[in-house]
């Protein structure tokens, strides 16, 4: 698991974030994430790099992010890992869609939303 500063490096119009992305790259930082979820709310932005959609989505969510602190934010690339997208489906009765936000507390996926539906002023109450 690593952290991630800015998901957009290579583009300087793109290259802040806010968020202080921890990085889900193989089933052990899978399996970390929920035990981690034990003892605070985590949340993690399932993201398509081909796909505009999840590009406008994932700008946004960065844009109004304001829970630092609250809920630890997990990055999934979709492209690169999605086995671990397949992992979350099967572990936590998700279905899987992309771009995709799933909150997960005590083990358990308390909250998912897709598409324009992710916003990060849905996520408060499980901080």
């Amino acid at each position: 698991m690593s952290l991630l500063g800015s998901l957009f490096s290579g583009n300087t119009s793109e290259s802040s974030s806010n968020i202080n992305w921890f990085k889900l790259t193989d089933l052990n930082d899978l399996e970390s994430m929920i035990q981690e979820s034990f003892q605070h709310p985590v949340v993690v932005f399932k993201h398509s790099t081909r796909c505009s959609i999840s590009r406008m989505a994932l700008r946004q969510f960065e844009a109004d992010w304001n829970l630092e602190g609250k809920i630890t934010p997990y990055f999934l690339d979709l492209l690169e890992y999605r086995p671990i997208s397949n992992a979350i489906a099967e572990r936590l009765g998700v279905v899987h869609q992309s771009p995709q936000v799933i909150v997960i507390k005590d083990g358990q996926a308390v909250y998912d939303a897709s598409h324009e539906g992710i916003a990060v002023v849905a996520l408060a109450p499980f901080g």
